[in-house]
């Protein structure tokens, strides 16, 4: 596997189109409303009697926000009334309750996301009823075991609480930082202080979390590569395990906040690629390893490690090490991953509340993957994951010519090869260098829906 990454800018500017991130294939413009509660219930059945029934990953989603972000694209409400949140969360208690029973007890949960919104939105001890009802329901692996994590926005909590989030059995924290400059801060409505950071990642150090993240995003308004040199300083200072540098994706006829963002502030387009390119060259400078999409992570990190030695997955989530369970959404909006299917919760909370108020379980649409569907998810994970596309292992796990099943992808890909960007062998494609920036346009050539898809989708660089 090449652990090189070369940015060569007349090709990024050539394939950077439109795509799917490919957090799950088929993509959530597939989901459909004829996929429902019953579906759910029969997926959830097979996965019990399963041969060798997977471990359990659970997403939670917070939707709640004290402010308004203008870049932010995610499904929030803003609101400065706690009570709100707590009748939020006896209703996911609730869900709690509904969605545990349909799994078998001797199943354990190895991995749990909060995202949001805010997390931290919740008090340290409704935080603490959460995992008590996800524990009774779900049954937390040992301690060893599990992949606990969280997304905290740095204005919400105090040195104190972080060591409180660990006590609760939280080991991995994200933080927003975004970009430390206060003019993009305040061009965005996230204004937050670099002491504040740091005291919050040395406060998670010392607690004793196993891994701490950052989140940064290019291409906001008033950036430029100076400032955001200035912020990859302090940022590299910080050390954190990973770093995700998200590309924000200017949308304001689709988001109602981004049009609070002055135009005349919005970088130009050959801006974020200088943006990108100075990302790449600092971070991987500073011994960062490329893990794929917007992902970096330190040589001794789980992710590096999966991704050396094979087992790296993809979810709804990005990257992740515990791909191989099954996932169960939680809160409005939320996806899961149950067998051979996907589902997602209803996006209103007035729905949500109404249906488990009824007994119901919230999903209100999915999908159940075909055998094709499972072949192209397994060869667009390949990619995604490992850079490469092993014919002889697709061939035996599905029993198909690899060659004549995928003529049209591999006509498709040969442009791509034609420019280095990958190689297509006797037995195999590899992503080179020059195209691990483009892995999401390998993936594309496999993809049976992309056609004729109404999904609007970010850019592929």
């Amino acid at each position: 596997m090449q652990d090189t990454l070369l940015f060569d800018r007349p090709l990024v500017e050539k394939y950077d189109r439109p795509g799917p991130r490919y957090t799950s294939y088929p993509t959530a413009p597939q989901f459909h409303a004829a996929f429902a509660e019953d579906d759910y219930r029969a997926a959830a059945e097979r996965s019990n009697r399963a041969e060798t029934p997977k471990p359990l990953s659970v997403y939670v989603h917070i939707p709640f926000c004290k402010s308004l972000c203008y870049y932010c694209a995610c499904n929030k409400i803003i609101t400065h009334n706690t009570e709100r949140a707590a009748e939020y969360l006896e209703w996911l208690k609730q869900e709690i309750r509904v969605q545990g029973a349909l799994f078998d007890e001797s199943r354990r949960m190895t991995q749990l996301h909060l995202g949001g919104g805010t997390p931290t939105y919740l008090s340290n001890a409704q935080l603490a009823e959460l995992m008590a009802a996800l524990d009774e329901a779900f049954h937390f692996a040992p301690p060893a075991e599990r992949e606990f994590s969280l997304e905290v926005d740095p204005r919400t909590v105090t040195p104190e609480q972080i060591h409180e989030l660990h006590d609760l059995g939280f080991n991995r924290l994200s933080f927003g930082v975004q970009d430390f400059d206060l003019d993009v801060q305040k061009a965005v409505n996230r204004v937050q202080s670099e002491e504040d950071v740091v005291s919050l990642v040395h406060a998670a150090r010392e607690a004793g979390f196993e891994s701490v993240s950052v989140d940064l995003i290019y291409g906001l308004p008033l950036q430029t590569v100076a400032s955001f040199d200035t912020t990859l300083d302090k940022i590299i200072a910080l050390r954190p395990d990973r770093i995700a540098t998200y590309s924000y994706a200017h949308l304001p006829e689709l988001f109602k906040a981004q049009r609070l963002i002055r135009p005349e502030d919005m970088p130009p387009p050959e801006r974020k690629l200088e943006l990108l390119e100075l990302t790449i060259r600092r971070l991987t400078a500073a011994g960062y390893v490329y893990i794929g999409m917007d992902h970096f992570a330190l040589p001794d990190d789980e992710l590096t490690l999966a991704r050396e030695n094979g087992t790296l997955q993809r979810n709804f989530q990005g990257y992740s090490t515990h791909a191989d369970c099954d996932m169960i959404g939680l809160g409005i909006t939320s996806i899961g991953k149950v067998g051979d299917t996907y589902s997602q919760n209803v996006k209103e909370t007035a729905q949500y509340q109404h249906r488990l108020g009824e007994g119901q379980l919230a999903v209100f649409r999915g999908y159940r993957l075909s055998d094709d569907d499972r072949l192209r998810r397994d060869v667009i994970n390949a990619l995604m994951c490992h850079n490469c596309i092993d014919f002889a292992a697709i061939e035996r796990e599905h029993g198909i010519v690899f060659r004549d099943y995928f003529a049209d992808a591999l006509a498709q890909l040969q442009e791509m090869a034609d420019d280095g960007l990958l190689a297509i062998r006797e037995g195999e494609i590899e992503v080179l260098p020059a195209g691990r920036l483009m892995m999401r346009n390998a993936a594309m050539a496999f993809d049976a829906y992309l056609a004729k898809s109404q999904g609007r989708y970010s850019r592929t660089v």
